[in-house]
């Protein structure tokens, strides 16, 4: 069943249009990927779903009801969130207070600090530290781990990879199975787009603002993908 779902959304910076009717569908209990080369707009998409870019209300709607331009807060409390590209954690929190401000939503469900530092037991090392005194990927750690902390049913992650070690990678994509166990629902962007196929069931391209190619993961082959990803 659809639960997230955008007709014909677009966004502007300004003047300037970012997306040009962007039409995407999100089935609950899936996982989809988000490709496409740098300013392609997957960013745009998902500040727009969360409402840091505003929208026209019936551009985007979940679970039945349409949700553009709700504030970012009403959004995560009606159970979509975000994992930013950049992490953007709060400096002058710490690790542990920084998973606790996901939880400022106040949805009920299974994620809470108990089972987040079993997933990720290095948060539990450092949930004392400063969170942006961290390792980049164990940053991220703290970034997904927030997010969680809303107990949403759509996870949207921006550059989940991005900049960091393969290792770090490995385990950030090691833990979304025990993510998804109880239907939790994602959308990745995702750079390396063999590792976008791997760990989904279906993928978006975006190029230039659009949608340029849809469909099950592996039903693309390199040239489609790169056709559709660099438009040559």
């Amino acid at each position: 069943m659809s639960c997230l779902q955008t007709f014909g959304l677009t966004a502007f910076y300004g003047d300037a249009q970012a997306l040009f009717g962007i039409d995407f569908e999100l089935f609950a209990g899936e996982v989809v990927a988000i490709i496409g080369a740098n300013g392609a707009g997957k960013s745009t998409f998902m500040k727009a779903v969360t409402g840091l870019v505003k929208s026209a209300p019936e551009q985007i709607r979940f679970e039945g009801a349409a949700i553009g331009g709700l504030p970012p807060a009403e959004i995560v409390r009606r159970g979509i969130a975000l994992v930013p590209e950049g992490r953007r954690l709060f400096p002058s929190l710490s690790v542990e207070e920084n998973l606790q401000m996901g939880a400022t939503a106040k949805r009920r469900g299974p994620w809470n600090l108990e089972r987040l530092y079993r997933l990720f037991p290095i948060l539990a090392e450092k949930r004392a530290q400063p969170g942006t005194s961290l390792s980049g990927g164990q940053q991220q750690l703290v970034a997904i781990g927030r997010a969680l902390m809303s107990n949403p049913n759509v996870l949207l992650c921006d550059e989940l990879s991005l900049g960091l070690a393969p290792i770090v990678i490995k385990e950030i994509y090691d833990a979304l199975p025990a993510i998804c166990a109880e239907g939790m629902t994602l959308a990745i962007i995702e750079q390396d787009v063999a590792m976008a196929r791997q760990v989904s069931q279906r993928v978006y391209c975006f190029q230039e603002g659009r949608v340029s190619l849809h469909g099950p993961s592996a039903d693309f082959t390199r040239e489609q993908i790169s056709q559709a990803y660099f438009g040559i």
